[in-house]
């Protein structure tokens, strides 16, 4: 694995994370529909409402995934910062951290260093070559 791709880890699980996020509203508000329109509806008896029980299960689900992603997301920018922290110059620093932590674009970046954009992937190529992939992810 590259440093590139080992940073890159923490974007692409937290846009999964979002994209969950966005499942499990979608099924909150199919939960909604699903109990105003039952709640006019005379009751069947003997007939349990298996549609919003497998509804709530798949929310159930969906809400542990997220959690055990969170949980991942949280352990791997507690890694990645520590990659980054390794490296000994501080623009460097500075330049992993704001793309790969906080995930901000190259023109954020560079407005808030000041510098050009050229010079921000100048940096950013040169502080690739710092980050020390752990051995753990070859």
């Amino acid at each position: 694995m590259t440093p590139k791709e080992y940073l890159k880890q923490a974007r692409c699980l937290d846009v999964r994370i979002n994209n969950k996020l966005e499942q499990l509203e979608s099924l909150n508000a199919l939960a909604q529909k699903a109990t105003s329109a039952l709640n006019g509806m005379p009751r069947q008896l003997g007939r349990p409402n298996s549609g919003m029980a497998d509804i709530i299960a798949k929310i159930v689900d969906l809400q542990e995934e997220i959690d055990k992603d969170i949980d991942r997301l949280i352990d791997l920018k507690r890694d990645v910062l520590t990659a980054v922290n390794a490296v000994e110059r501080l623009e460097y620093r500075l330049v992993l951290e704001s793309r790969y932590l906080h995930f901000r674009t190259w023109q954020e970046i560079a407005d808030t260093l000041g510098c050009n954009i050229r010079h921000i992937y100048r940096l950013h190529d040169a502080a690739l070559k710092k980050i020390r992939v752990p051995p753990t992810c070859h």
